[in-house]
């Protein structure tokens, strides 16, 4: 059974051919399954749309009126189609990334260059938060991926581990005499300790080993960004827990020392978090392949 899309379709073919045997040639049809075509939708209508002639056909009035709905509608589909291949093709579209500020400056700026030079018509939106907002965010669709700091535990969440990242202490000058020799976390919670708030998912991760090992952690100071945490180690207003791969540059120039702890806080991720439930468009497949292939 024909459709009614199929049939506006060999509508508009006839109207601009004006005849019934050059719209059955173009449309690889039977010149008695056009005619057919059109008595057809001139029935559902209950509508005459051509005058035959014996050189063709021409419109009605009605037909005319038609006309120029239907050619508009079928350009427009043509042209969503066009739009969904440059969207396949990566030749348009947007990539919307969740992301925070430590990760984005100390890890993926990297690849957003690589995509952009790999892919130049796509444009980016970035959105920061802390891991628990932009997962709020990627259920509500405002992004199509969001990079944070695993663990993460939620089922509708797919996860896929991309950069191995290290806890550590970290210490100023004034407290190089005390932090001379290892220490163990129960010797380190003695002291002032500077760390995330507590709604952050790395401050989570530390609190929650050390709490397994029955260690309670109360810090002199709670801040909203990781680097706070480095300026105030700094300024030897205590001992900060930071990630290490972000802190190279106090450490590697000697601003900061690390804490030489009997017990390494265990490695965790930082990771691709996307929904389960809906699949990722052609860019963000692309971006997630670019991450996991570095």
């Amino acid at each position: 059974m024909v459709n009614k899309l199929d049939l506006y379709k060999v509508f508009c073919k006839v109207a601009k051919s004006e005849s019934f045997s050059k719209a059955a040639k173009e449309l690889y049809m039977t010149q008695p399954a056009v005619s057919q075509a059109i008595m057809q939708l001139e029935k559902e209508l209950d509508t005459r749309l051509f005058i035959r002639t014996p050189r063709g056909v021409s419109l009605t009035d009605e037909g005319t009126l038609l006309f120029e709905y239907a050619n508009s509608a079928i350009n427009l589909l043509h042209v969503g189609e066009e739009k969904i291949l440059e969207f396949k093709n990566l030749t348009a579209g947007e990539l919307k990334i969740g992301v925070g500020d430590t990760i984005s400056r100390y890890f993926l700026l990297p690849y957003l260059e690589q995509f952009r030079n790999k892919y130049p018509n796509i444009t980016f939106k970035i959105v920061n938060g802390t891991t628990v907002e932009l997962c709020t965010i990627l259920k509500s669709g405002g992004v199509d991926i969001a990079i944070c700091n695993l663990p993460i535990e939620d089922s509708t969440l797919e996860l896929r581990p991309c950069f191995e990242i290290h806890d550590v202490f970290v210490y100023g000058e004034k407290f190089k005499k005390i932090l001379s020799k290892p220490l163990g976390l129960d010797e380190l919670v003695k002291l002032p300790l500077i760390l995330l708030e507590p709604n952050s998912n790395s401050r989570k991760y530390v609190e929650n080993y050390m709490l397994s090992k029955g260690i309670k952690v109360s810090p002199e100071f709670e801040l909203g960004s990781h680097s706070l945490l480095l300026e105030f180690a700094k300024i030897n207003l205590g001992i900060a827990c930071v990630t290490k791969e972000f802190s190279l540059e106090y450490l590697n120039t000697g601003l900061l020392n690390e804490v030489q702890l009997k017990e390494d806080i265990p490695k965790r991720s930082v990771g691709v978090c996307s929904l389960k439930s809906v699949p990722l468009s052609p860019a963000a497949t692309k971006f997630v392949e670019i991450l996991e292939n570095k």
